[in-house]
């Protein structure tokens, strides 16, 4: 059982993170199956958008689409299973269940949903009124592939939830109306870092058909102009990035070591362990490394250098080293270095 709960919740992972056209018959069967399971009529008109920033174009579109049924379609059969299961499991076989799904998925998830929320919602500003008319009309979305959190802890456990599945496996968002329903593709294009965060150097980090996309380094969100100055980077364009939260991403892109190197940085602490570098910026806390030479040398006989940042209040290079291995400076004392 929990072989297939893991091999489910990889399924799903998968389902979170897939690019590409959809399959629309599919998708739109499984839209139909969500109405009759919530005891609907079947929408009379189904549109297609290239992103979620043409659909929420298209929902105000729409003519005689009825009120939103989200409610009925997704969040009272979400919750009358999830009881459901709880009921049958218990709070700790509930628990057990979640972890082993649901959870593994739901940070990332949520926060590439939450993305492209704030990126709608950005390039559908062009009065300060519009920002709360999109927000509104994106509380009328199901998330599709973005709901496989939650989805992955029923697979194939409720009826009710089977329709959702389908759109969620096979589209991306898509908006409830009692007469319309409106469904976005997916994206063409994702990329992440190890950690799950949106990330790409040269590039959309998330592009969509229509040419929506976010920029993103490591998960900050940059703007797309931006990605074109880092290949040119130099200190001296750093130190006069005037936005803090972007000079730390030109920092990452350029390399700390790079940096301290070329623009004249001064040791302020030597001992045992290494040799502590600081830097001061404009507007923003200290640049702090300690530079360690590995004891260990190299297959060619070399011994490699590494540079680890620090909190800025750090005074000695052995606090800094220690702080790495989560201890005081007083506690730490390696027998030996590797």
């Amino acid at each position: 059982m929990q072989e297939l709960t893991a091999r489910g919740a990889h399924d799903w992972r998968d389902v979170a993170a897939a690019t590409g056209a959809a399959d629309r018959a599919a998708a739109e069967e499984g839209v139909r199956l969500a109405y009759r399971s919530a005891g609907l009529a079947e929408p009379a008109r189904i549109v297609w958008a290239d992103s979620p920033r043409a659909a929420v174009e298209a929902v105000d579109k729409l003519a005689d689409a009825g009120r939103s049924v989200r409610h009925e379609v997704r969040t009272a059969p979400w919750a009358e299973e999830r009881r459901r299961a709880h009921d049958a499991l218990g709070p700790a076989g509930w628990a057990g269940l979640w972890s082993a799904t649901g959870a593994r998925l739901w940070d990332p998830t949520r926060a590439l949903a939450d993305r492209i929320r704030a990126g709608v919602v950005e390039a559908l500003t062009v009065r300060p009124e519009d920002a709360a008319h999109v927000r509104t009309v994106l509380l009328d979305a199901v998330l599709g592939q973005h709901d496989a959190a939650w989805l992955s802890a029923f697979d194939g456990r409720g009826e009710r939830l089977a329709g959702l599945a389908r759109v969620a496996r096979n589209a991306g968002w898509w908006w409830p109306y009692e007469n319309a329903v409106v469904i976005s593709e997916r994206p063409v294009a994702l990329h992440r870092d190890e950690a799950g965060r949106l990330d790409r150097g040269d590039g959309p980090a998330l592009a969509y058909p229509d040419g929506f996309a976010l920029y993103a380094w490591r998960g900050m969100p940059v703007p797309a102009a931006f990605l074109d100055e880092l290949a040119g980077l130099t200190p001296e364009r750093i130190r006069d990035e005037e936005n803090a939260e972007l000079r730390r991403v030109m920092l990452e892109f350029y390399g700390y070591d790079r940096y301290l190197a070329e623009s004249g940085a001064e040791p302020v602490h030597r001992d045992e362990t290494g040799v502590l570098w600081r830097i001061a910026l404009p507007d923003d806390e200290d640049v702090v490394m300690v530079e360690v030479v590995n004891s260990t040398a190299e297959p060619d006989g070399t011994h490699r250098t590494y540079w680890l940042r620090v909190p800025p209040t750090t005074r000695t290079a052995k606090a800094g080293v220690a702080w790495t291995f989560g201890l005081g400076g007083d506690a730490y004392a390696p027998l030996c270095q590797t």
